[in-house]
């Protein structure tokens, strides 16, 4: 029998799960990146916390196989990462050189917004799909490429950098640099700015009642579920939303006409009421020929997104 691991690695957790040659995950183990030590300290932990859990399954380490992993930042050639985001170790870091070196094992590494749409498309709601875009909407917005069964990578690794797609000449300021970004808007940061915006213009309502009229306690899902149980006010923010996502996902698909578009993180738990809006919007957006038979779905993998994403950049199937 041959075993993979999958680790996602992120700016707080690193997770990390021990597959079978079929992509079913045995047992998982979680750690503390604590970034700030190092690379060759993280590396170290992570491969001692593989270690315990091969133990934990009563599998020999000879019998794992290769170790994918997924990290945020561009990749190229499945080993350098070209800006470690939220990590201290230096731009056009060699994480597929290190692990190897630790481990002993193949390694692949990716980004980590790529693992997760290769997870869906091998293990989750793209199977059957040899086209997919899969969109995480959380505190950021992305894109996860799959094109002809392959991941798009692009020149320097930034292919899928959704949410800096410009959609407002004039728009707020973006953490990137650039303006009016739709990761500004159609983030869970995004929605909370409009929500606030607009009850700082009126201090009334159901909104304004549920926070106390305390803005800072204002979230995301207090704004979709009660657009779900009819409130105007909250209908109207994610008309907002669902309008710039649509402007966003027309160029993904007059650039690209994906066969499924699948939609997880925090913000698509909210449900149908996206893709409603969505779908109500994009023929303003978007050709029509690229809407035939065109499918919405919904990450199958959830918090197993990342380390099974992983497994699949290493396992033959």
């Amino acid at each position: 029998m041959k075993y993979f691991v999958g680790i996602d690695i992120g700016g707080t957790n690193v997770e990390i799960g021990l597959s079978d040659n079929t992509g079913k995950i045995l047992g998982k183990k979680s750690m503390k990146t604590e970034s700030k030590k190092g690379a060759e300290d993280t590396f170290n932990r992570i491969w001692k916390k593989t270690q315990e859990l091969a133990k934990d399954l009563e599998i020999d380490i000879s019998e794992i196989e290769a170790i994918g992993m997924g990290i945020p930042g561009p990749v190229v050639e499945n080993s350098i990462v070209k800006i470690a985001a939220n990590f201290s170790w230096g731009n056009d870091f060699n994480a597929k050189e290190l692990m190897e070196r630790v481990s002993g094992k193949l390694v692949k590494v990716e980004n980590d917004v790529k693992v997760i749409s290769l997870g869906e498309a091998l293990f989750g709601a793209g199977r059957g799909y040899k086209n997919s875009i899969t969109i995480p909407i959380g505190t950021g917005i992305a894109a996860g490429i799959i094109v002809d069964g392959k991941i798009v990578n692009g020149a320097g690794g930034i292919a899928g950098e959704f949410g800096h797609i410009v959609i407002e000449k004039d728009g707020y300021n973006c953490g990137c640099g650039l303006k009016g970004c739709l990761e500004t808007y159609c983030s869970a940061t995004g929605i909370v700015r409009e929500g606030k915006r607009r009850l700082s213009e009126d201090k009334s309502g159901r909104l304004y009642e549920c926070i106390a009229g305390d803005l800072e306690k204002l979230e995301a899902k207090q704004i979709f579920d009660l657009a779900k149980s009819g409130d105007k006010l909250c209908n109207e923010i994610v008309d907002f939303f669902a309008e710039k996502l649509a402007q966003g996902i027309g160029v993904l698909l007059n650039l690209l006409n994906p066969e499924v578009i699948i939609l997880c993180g925090g913000v698509a738990k909210a449900g149908d009421i996206i893709v409603e809006r969505v779908k109500k919007f994009l023929p303003k957006y978007a050709l029509g020929l690229t809407l035939d038979n065109l499918v919405f779905s919904f990450g199958e993998l959830e918090e197993e997104a990342g380390i099974k994403g992983a497994i699949a950049l290493v396992i033959e199937k």
